[in-house]
């Protein structure tokens, strides 16, 4: 009976050193998160920043930006898996701008992915605050191989585009 009874205080003392250790875990934890939401912003900025440049060094994304966006990553990684496609469009002044869309992308989409790319590039850089795209889209348009992109709900792929083609921006001639 005595050996029952000190079978049965050892699992008490167990089971008490379990819960014990238990509700001290969770202690532990919730100071460990206090400790946590004391980093100032700065510093947590720079903890972030700096595993984010270790992300960055993969081969899969390094060609991307330092200040990169979850979009940017994502459409590297539909790039990677055939889900995307670069559509090369060239500027009046030479300049090659590489934009990322889907695969099943339309005119308007295309159109879109160019604004997104250059209010990034325009973020990162400076220089001009503020594009009116209505006065571009008004004053310019998209061409591949000759063929005007008039029609923004045509994909893409209706046109002809396919990875890495070139698009460009064409001034549009004034009617007479």
């Amino acid at each position: 009976m005595d050996k029952l009874k000190e079978g049965n205080l050892k699992n008490v003392d167990v089971a008490d050193f379990a819960e014990k250790t238990v509700a001290d875990e969770i202690k532990e934890e919730q100071e460990e998160e206090e400790d946590e939401e004391a980093l100032p912003h700065s510093e947590f900025l720079d903890i972030f920043e700096e595993g984010l440049a270790l992300i960055v060094q993969d081969p899969l994304l390094c060609d991307l930006p330092i200040q990169v966006t979850l979009e940017e990553v994502n459409s590297q990684v539909a790039l990677e898996y055939g889900q995307a496609m670069t559509v090369r469009v060239c500027k009046p002044d030479e300049e090659v701008m590489p934009i990322v869309v889907v695969q099943s992308a339309t005119v308007l989409d295309l159109k879109k992915a160019i604004r997104r790319y250059m209010e990034l590039k325009q973020q990162r850089e400076g220089g001009v605050k503020h594009i009116s795209w209505k006065y571009v889209w008004r004053t310019f348009h998209l061409a591949f191989n000759g063929e005007k992109l008039e029609d923004d709900e045509r994909k893409l792929k209706d046109y002809g585009i396919r990875n890495r083609d070139e698009v460009t921006f064409l001034k549009k001639l004034k009617k007479k």
